[in-house]
């Protein structure tokens, strides 16, 4: 096969009754499949290889930017959720590929692509539909926090039954909790910079905490972190008071701090008095003399938030804790911006090129 493929994205997620192929739809670019990471493990049935993750490369006919984009997906989705909008849009990757970046999509390991081993890689769960709704794309009729009823960018009605949510939820798949994702993901995102090397982290929600982890492990490797909100706020679980503590900060699985955090020294957090404005949640930081995040203190970093999203309560308290270790942090609101109206699911909503233009600014003007 020519190396060179002409492809138009988004094929595999679209409403079939929607599709029409014109010229602008295809672009230039050399696709790649391949795995990296995992190990064997002996069962009582021989070995299998645990832990390893599926990898979608496309490399553009003429690169323009040094650094490759390494997108990393959320909870119950997969590296699809690049590739298209479900009403068959154009996604994130292609308009990215189109600007001359070269992009990775990877599948978490165990979800998609990554086999999950059975009795190895523990339990999977799936995500309601109804929670989908709440949280990802009727907020407007029924979420719990202050900025749910100004969103307005999902392309539908947000509920099962209307053909682009049921197309939507049709691509999300049973996940692993985050803490056990955050074990395989680590090693398996620094093997993917091994082999391509120096990168940009591109990650969403659940993968928030897995981009601070993989470049802990590979600070040189890692030249910029776009995080769209990541998983958070620091520590405590600021709306439903849910979940694990985030024992380290910004995740419940260890990062590097210099001083060093022991038993006998660890991390001590305390809580803003009062909030910096009624529809936000009091951020939790480093009590006393903070200590540095010496792996990410080199790494630019760009927190952004969607106006409508569950996110938007809190998501300014992971950047001030950026901040506060020694990370160089720009928090973005997209309303600030212009692009209003925004869920958690923002590169998939109706303005979602609006925002991948904002984030190839970005990062023109910040990673170097």
């Amino acid at each position: 096969m020519n190396p060179i493929l002409k492809f138009a994205f988004g094929l595999a997620a679209l409403v079939p009754t929607t599709l029409s192929l014109h010229a602008q739809d295809f672009i230039s670019a050399r696709h790649e499949t391949f795995y990296v990471g995992g190990h064997y493990v002996t069962t009582p049935g021989g070995q299998v290889m645990r832990g390893q993750m599926f990898v979608e490369a496309l490399i553009p006919e003429h690169p323009t930017h040094p650094y490759p984009l390494v997108m990393i997906h959320g909870l119950a989705q997969s590296g699809t959720n690049w590739m298209s909008t479900p009403d068959g849009r154009q996604g994130w990757a292609e308009w990215f590929v189109s600007h001359g970046w070269t992009v990775y999509m990877v599948d978490q390991p165990a979800r998609g692509r990554s086999a999950w081993q059975p009795g190895l890689d523990g339990s999977v769960k799936p995500l309601p539909a109804d929670a989908v709704e709440k949280l990802f794309t009727a907020p407007e009729d029924g979420g719990a926090w202050p900025q749910a009823s100004r969103h307005n960018q999902w392309p539908g009605k947000g509920h099962a039954g209307d053909k682009v949510f049921d197309q939507f939820y049709s691509s999300l798949l049973p996940s692993l909790p985050s803490t056990e994702g955050a074990k395989l993901v680590q090693p398996a995102g620094a093997a993917l910079l091994d082999r391509i090397g120096p990168a940009i982290l591109l990650t969403h929600s659940q993968a928030g905490p897995y981009g601070w982890l993989i470049a802990d492990s590979r600070p040189a490797l890692v030249k910029g972190i776009v995080a769209m909100e990541p998983v958070g706020p620091p520590y405590k679980d600021a709306v439903y008071q849910t979940g694990s503590d985030r024992a380290w900060g910004l995740t419940t699985t260890p990062l590097t701090y210099d001083p060093s955090v022991t038993d006998a020294s660890p991390l001590q957090f305390e809580q803003q008095t009062a909030p910096d404005a009624a529809d936000l949640a009091p951020c939790w930081l480093q009590k006393g003399t903070p200590r540095r995040l010496t792996g990410l203190a080199s790494i630019p970093v760009l927190v952004a938030t969607g106006e409508a999203s569950y996110h938007a309560v809190y998501d300014h308290c992971t950047a001030r804790y950026l901040s506060q270790a020694g990370v160089n942090t720009d928090f973005v609101r997209l309303a600030d911006h212009g692009m209003h109206g925004n869920g958690h699911q923002m590169m998939i909503e109706l303005n979602n090129l609006d925002i991948a233009a904002f984030l190839n600014e970005w990062m023109v003007a910040h990673i170097h």
